[in-house]
């Protein structure tokens, strides 16, 4: 399954490159996510770094597991995410964090899987788009929550 999401956010690109990036603290604003261990962190060259990650996600029918290798590139400000173990058979995303001006960011999400299981898969299959929404969700609000409701650069003058 495949799914793209772009969304513009009044917050500045390595504001946001910064709250996607530091996986290990999904617990305390992705609710299914309910433990996240990082480990193998590592420098790759000028602003890139890697580190890999196994959460823990737990559904009211589904409790799992599975690792993922994040790569952090600070200068391109995008990040990528690859599959080193779990349920699934396929899992890739890619984050962008584009300057729109003004304060804001373009984020560009795009996040391809396949699980390993027929029956899981078509179990979550309806409710993917929505799954994927929830989380731009949590991270709009975790930025809220970190920088406010709008960046210093976006706020309205005499705000």
């Amino acid at each position: 399954m495949r799914h793209h999401v772009s969304k513009l956010l009044p917050y500045e690109p390595d504001q946001l490159f910064r709250l996607v990036g530091d996986v290990a603290k999904y617990p305390e604003f992705v609710p299914w996510i309910t433990a996240m261990r990082t480990w193998n962190a590592r420098h790759l060259s000028d602003g890139v770094e890697a580190v890999d990650a196994e959460a823990k996600v737990g559904f009211a029918f589904l409790k799992e597991r599975f690792a993922t290798r994040v790569r952090r590139d600070g200068h391109e400000r995008q990040i990528d995410v690859s599959l080193l173990s779990g349920p699934f058979k396929k899992l890739e995303n890619r984050w962008r964090f584009l300057d729109a001006g003004k304060g804001c960011t373009r984020i560009e999400f795009d996040i391809d899987f396949q699980f390993k299981s027929r029956l899981l898969e078509a179990m979550l299959a309806a409710n993917f788009n929505h799954a994927v929404d929830r989380l731009m969700d949590c991270f709009e609000a975790r930025a809220k929550t970190l920088y406010g409701e709008t960046a210093p650069a976006a706020a309205e003058p005499g705000a």
